[in-house]
């Protein structure tokens, strides 16, 4: 089962660095131990502090293993200090991906 999540949420001008490193260490962390049950991506719109996520979680019960990350449980600890306002969740549905690598 598989189920996909878009977070947006603005971050505060003088927090970006931060932010960036932080999101940086998640993304190591994946990549370190070479997940395969969560697909994620993190997008950061033109005007520099507004960011999007999107992942896809391939669990069998289709729960997230992000929060288990000890990377990504560094990214939350603190967003609230980071934010403009608290991010919004959505659930989403994966209609089409294009995906080269696979």
């Amino acid at each position: 089962m598989s189920a996909s999540v878009v977070v947006t949420y603005r971050v505060r001008p003088e927090a970006v660095d931060e932010h960036l490193a932080l999101i940086a260490g998640v993304f190591a962390q994946l990549r370190d131990e070479s997940r395969t049950d969560v697909s994620y991506e993190v997008l950061r719109l033109a005007d520099g502090v507004s960011f999007v996520h999107v992942s896809t979680a391939g669990t069998e019960d289709g729960s997230s293993p992000l929060p288990g990350l000890a990377a990504f449980r560094a990214f939350t600890a603190d967003l609230a200090s980071r934010v403009e306002a608290p991010p919004v969740s959505s659930p989403a549905d994966v209609v089409a991906k294009h995906d080269p690598s696979a």
